[in-house]
């Protein structure tokens, strides 16, 4: 258990849950050629989730200060697995994930993509020694890596196997993979900036300078609620011209219940948050509309099955 909690497994089920719903729940369901077979579709998922451990562990190591504060009881290195053990999982992680990458971008016949896996890789472990204390830098860097998980999908899925004849229609199903990707991004961003605030007390003893350290935590709850306006707001725009503009009702129905909902409440309740309690509460929240926001990929696809 100690090592599937230093990977922080419940995150990588989710990530692995959220790229096999979109190839299974989506792009398999319409009449398009996929250029990965299932079992190397599974490698992509599985080099992703493995880079994604490494990331998890390397910050493990390097924020057991800060969570002997922030988390006491999380804190697993130095505890349940030695230093020395966890950077020798952390290199096995990234060599492996890394390794499947140059694999499958051979597979599809652009090698030049393998430098994907390579760039993730070593963004995860700059962020852990040097991003996260920069100020919204961290947070950036994070929410973008989730984006990429998203992005990669349609790299080298849907980008290999596009052609003259399919283009248009490939195009269409890249930009919906950009617009989920883009709302990963937004969400995971405020969301980092929430854990931030959260995290405060043994950030500060680090001598880090993330954004509630810089400005103070009210100042901070105030700039998330304007970040997280934005989402809303477009949001709103998107349900009313991609699903209520082609009757979705099904998918609309979903979207105001389970993603602006959400959002509206934690807009609201973050206004007047202050303890690390409301904003850890604030983080989940945020979490929930992460994963509902990308399971209506799935009612989109019922949806249209059931108007067809």
């Amino acid at each position: 258990m100690k090592y599937l909690k230093l990977i922080r497994y419940q995150n990588l089920l989710m990530l692995a849950f959220m790229q096999l719903l979109f190839r299974y729940s989506f792009l398999k369901q319409q009449d398009i050629p996929l250029a990965l077979t299932d079992w190397q579709y599974g490698l992509l998922v599985l080099s992703t989730v493995l880079l994604a451990a490494a990331g998890y562990v390397i910050n493990n190591i390097f924020d057991v200060a800060s969570d002997s504060i922030n988390k006491p009881n999380d804190v697993i290195i130095g505890k349940g697995i030695s230093e020395t053990r966890a950077y020798n999982i952390y290199f096995g992680l990234n060599i492996t994930g890394v390794a499947i990458g140059f694999y499958l971008s051979n597979v599809i016949m652009r090698p030049g993509f393998a430098t994907i896996f390579i760039l993730i890789a070593s963004l995860l472990y700059f962020y852990s020694t040097t991003l996260k204390q920069i100020m919204l830098v961290g947070n950036f860097v994070v929410a973008l890596l989730l984006a990429l998980s998203v992005i990669i999908i349609g790299v080298f899925d849907i980008f290999p196997a596009t052609n003259a004849d399919n283009q248009a229609q490939m195009a269409s199903l890249f930009s919906i993979l950009i617009d989920y990707a883009l709302f990963a991004f937004m969400i995971n961003f405020i969301r980092e900036i929430v854990k931030d605030i959260e995290d405060v007390n043994g950030d500060y003893n680090q001598g880090m300078n993330t954004l509630p350290i810089a400005i103070g935590i009210s100042r901070a709850a105030k700039i998330a609620l304007g970040f997280a306006i934005i989402p809303f707001i477009l949001s709103l725009l998107y349900i009313n011209k991609y699903f209520m503009e082609n009757d979705l009702l099904i998918v609309t129905l979903y979207a105001f219940a389970f993603v602006l909902a959400p959002l509206l409440y934690f807009i609201v309740k973050i206004f007047g948050s202050k303890s690390q309690k409301e904003f850890h509460h604030l983080s989940m929240v945020l979490k929930l509309i992460l994963l509902f926001g990308i399971l209506s990929i799935l009612v989109i696809t019922i949806n249209i099955k059931y108007n067809a």
